[in-house]
């Protein structure tokens, strides 16, 4: 019986591009597929509706062999049995609260009661929380679900339809670039989700060629923010200057160790974002996927 591909879908990154871009997948042997959801939907994707964010998504099941999410989704979800969470890299994401241009929110206080739009129980929800809990009490944080994920609370963002939003990697530059007021960094860590029973040998190759993609965007950025663009809906396209742009996400080919899995647990916990505090019950080693030693 013939071999099934292997199915990414890219995560707002630069690396799958990259390796693509650079035939980094091919050199490995990879017989992938991409399905790019956000540019072929034309946002579409994005609009999951109030309080439906990258949990659901796990919940209701992902289609490709290898996806990313915030680490506290990914780690919840793997320990609830949606996947396995690839435990030999981590990755970190650029990430901050914006504002309008003319805003009157200019320090970090200044957000206490003001409504700020996030996925929920995705990267922004925890990240916001996380940075701001330093500036303002946990109950003056005003979080809002309603706005779809990254770039459907973007868009509104610019529109000026919410007061302030939580964005990371292009939608971030994006923002940065037309002049919206960066409040506060919240920078956050994300997690690789292993769906179905993927060849092992292809998550190997899969990260052999990103960590290839990564070296070539640390030592030249400016010759790949351009593939930003795959993934923005074409609507966008004629105000982004992506030469203006950061590398984004970065991967850490460190493990996500037993530390960092209990003691983000623990966090979650302690600020009850997940209903009635069920974090899944299946050990580390049962949801965590380790190659290397």
């Amino acid at each position: 019986m013939a071999k099934d591909k292997f199915i990414i879908e890219p995560h707002f990154r630069l690396h799958e591009w990259v390796a693509q871009e650079k035939g980094y997948f091919i050199d490995e042997g990879l017989d992938y597929e991409f399905r790019e959801l956000v540019q072929s939907s034309d946002g579409a994707s994005q609009q999951l509706g109030d309080k439906v964010g990258a949990m659901q998504t796990f919940e209701q099941g992902r289609k490709s062999d290898i996806s990313c999410a915030c680490h506290w989704t990914v780690n919840v979800a793997a320990t609830k049995g949606h996947g396995k969470l690839y435990g030999d890299v981590y990755q970190v994401s650029t990430c901050g609260i914006f504002v309008p241009p003319d805003s009157k929110v200019k320090v970090p206080e200044d957000l206490a009661g003001v409504p700020i739009s996030v996925g929920y129980q995705s990267g922004s929800h925890y990240a916001t929380i996380q940075a701001l809990e330093q500036f303002i009490p946990q109950d003056k944080i005003n979080l809002s679900f309603k706005d779809g994920l990254v770039f459907g609370r973007m868009e509104k963002l610019l529109n000026g339809e919410v007061p302030a939003c939580t964005l990371f990697s292009g939608p971030y530059y994006f923002a940065e670039q037309l002049g919206f007021k960066k409040v506060l960094d919240c920078t956050f860590m994300m997690a690789t989700m292993l769906t179905g029973d993927p060849d092992m040998d292809d998550v190997k190759k899969f990260f052999h060629a990103l960590k290839r993609a990564q070296a070539d965007i640390d030592l030249r950025p400016e010759l790949y923010t351009k593939h930003y663009a795959k993934e923005f809906p074409k609507r966008f396209h004629a105000k982004m200057d992506t030469r203006r742009w950061g590398p984004g996400e970065r991967i850490v080919f460190e493990p996500y160790s037993r530390e960092i899995f209990e003691d983000s647990r623990s966090w979650i916990q302690e600020h009850g974002i997940i209903e009635n505090n069920d974090l899944g019950s299946q050990s580390y080693e049962k949801a965590v996927v380790r190659l290397t030693a």
